[in-house]
């Protein structure tokens, strides 16, 4: 073993728990002592449906005066939010005519506390998913009917539904992932029956975490996704509409230069490069693993950490700990090198779910305008091929 695998890895590391997965505890509502961003916060449906975002801003002469140095880091996640809610409905609100330029009073607070919090300042999965929730009896656990979004753009039915379907993915995942370091240790240590019941844990949040997927066509409609929902996620990254990205005006880290990031996208949620990483799926280099690894720079810090980590857990070969330490246990440990292949077989199948949703909510749409086209995902990248390319790649690690 190198010297990445002498320490057990441990989820608490990373600001992950068995129980919530990669949700932190249960997010603020609103900013103490900060009306403004709180109304803004509030309203932002409303205004967003009269076309008002960008006359409320632009008039405000600030929306956050400081950041208060009383704020926790929870605040600064809610700030975030809001924030990031407000500047995409400012850029998007008009169809067919995104705002090119943020003006200094939202602006300057978002950068701000995305540099606080390590990200970019534009809409990431962290602040539309991970942070964006409420359980409504605080009594019962964060499942499909006691949770709710905590902002919205439009609102509805089929927006909540579509964001709630994410975030009880990534509760569900946390006790794969802890079943997945589980594994990792016991190959670590040579204890086949620690690696069995890990890969056992991760197999069975996996089947959660694949039913809970295959729901969400119940409430969330392709046609409603596409026009309703999708239209104000996406970022100002190889941008038909917004080709020279977006400016941020007084931020002075920017120098008044135009900036391009990606848009919110479910590529940026950390599950899957996980389970990749652990797993020992290889995709060979093509744009969208290229892509893949730029969404590490919109995950809060600690969770690129753990993509990283276990990225590293590799035996003397350099091959991926836990997938060499099963395969040279295939004749030996029969029990153990199926465990295993379900596993990349559930992964396989979330994929192949995922192919299909990406069909018929976005590919198979009417594209009515430039900046909601069919042909790209909201994150800028012609997605169809290359799914189907990651989709072969992980069937493939069950053959060889």
């Amino acid at each position: 073993m190198n010297s990445h695998a002498s320490q057990p890895l441990s989820l608490a590391d990373f600001e992950i728990s068995p129980e919530r997965g990669f949700l932190p505890p249960d997010p603020c509502e609103s900013l103490p002592d900060c009306p403004t961003l709180n109304l803004l916060s509030h309203e932002l449906p409303k205004l967003l449906s009269a076309r008002q975002v960008r006359r409320f801003i632009d008039e405000q002469p600030v929306l956050l005066p400081s950041i208060p140095s009383s704020w926790r880091e929870d605040d600064y996640r809610t700030a975030m939010r809001i924030l990031s809610f407000a500047g995409h409905a400012y850029v998007w609100e008009t169809p067919g005519q995104p705002a090119a330029e943020l003006p200094s009073q939202l602006a300057q607070p978002w950068y701000e506390i995305g540099q606080k919090l390590g990200r970019p300042p534009v809409l990431s999965y962290a602040s539309y998913a991970l942070d964006n929730w409420r359980r409504l009896d605080t009594a019962k656990p964060i499942q499909l009917d006691n949770i709710v979004l905590l902002q919205n753009f439009l609102g509805g039915l089929d927006e909540e539904w579509f964001v709630v379907v994410h975030i009880q993915i990534e509760r569900q995942a946390g006790l794969g992932l802890d079943g997945l370091l589980r594994a990792i240790n016991g190959a670590v240590q040579e204890k086949d029956d620690e690696v069995l019941v890990g890969l056992q844990a991760l197999a069975s949040a996996q089947t959660a975490m694949r039913d809970t997927l295959l729901r969400m066509k119940e409430r969330c409609d392709p046609y409603v996704y596409y026009t309703r929902v999708r239209p104000y996620i996406h970022g100002w990254k190889n941008s038909p509409s917004l080709p020279n990205g977006l400016l941020y005006d007084g931020v002075e880290g920017y120098a008044q230069h135009p900036q391009q990031f990606r848009g919110e996208t479910g590529a940026q949620s950390s599950i899957v490069p996980c389970l990749d990483a652990g797993l020992g799926i290889h995709h060979a280099p093509d744009p969208l693993t290229v892509y893949l690894q730029e969404m590490r720079d919109y995950m809060p810090p600690r969770h690129r950490a753990l993509i990283h980590a276990l990225g590293s857990q590799t035996d003397r070969s350099g091959q991926a700990l836990l997938s060499g330490h099963v395969r040279g246990r295939r004749q030996s440990h029969q029990e153990l090198w199926s465990a295993y292949c379900a596993c990349v077989d559930l992964l396989a199948q979330f994929r192949e779910i995922h192919i299909g949703y990406a069909d018929s909510y976005i590919n198979r749409q009417h594209q009515t305008s430039s900046t909601n086209p069919t042909a790209v995902g909201t994150g800028g990248t012609p997605f169809m091929t290359y799914l189907q390319k990651h989709l072969d790649e992980t069937k493939q690690a069950m053959a060889s």
